[in-house]
């Protein structure tokens, strides 16, 4: 894989998840604001948003090729950490630090999305070649 490539699979990864992301979390903001609580709300908000992304970070972003399944299986085993990952954060730096969620939950939208793109790069939708 070229450079090229990658910095292309990372171009549309990034259009595929930051308006995702924004619309998400827009929601997320608009849910919070009438008493959704902050965890509730970004969970049902993070099973949305996989959902949605699955088929175009296979089709468009990395364009994969190999069976469906078992890159959807590795896809949920990703999203899974970074969703773990995402509630300890809310739990340590929300709960326990008082910082605020709006903040907090930015933050941590750009941090596991490196990591998610890392992740699908070289292991979700790996090259079989």
């Amino acid at each position: 894989m070229t450079r090229g490539h990658t910095s292309r699979q990372f171009v549309r990864f990034a259009t595929v998840g930051v308006t995702s992301n924004l619309a998400l979390y827009l929601l997320y903001l608009v849910l919070t604001a009438s008493g959704v609580g902050v965890k509730l709300a970004m969970t049902m908000l993070y099973i949305i948003g996989v959902a949605l992304s699955f088929v175009f970070n296979k089709q468009w972003s990395f364009s994969h090729e190999g069976a469906h399944a078992p890159a959807f299986a590795r896809y949920i085993a990703a999203y899974v950490l970074c969703y773990s990952l995402n509630l300890a954060g809310l739990m340590l730096f929300v709960d326990h630090l008082r910082l605020p969620h709006e903040i907090v939950q930015g933050v941590l939208i750009l941090t596991l999305a490196a990591m998610l793109f890392l992740l699908q790069k070289s292991w979700v939708f790996r090259s079989n070649s």
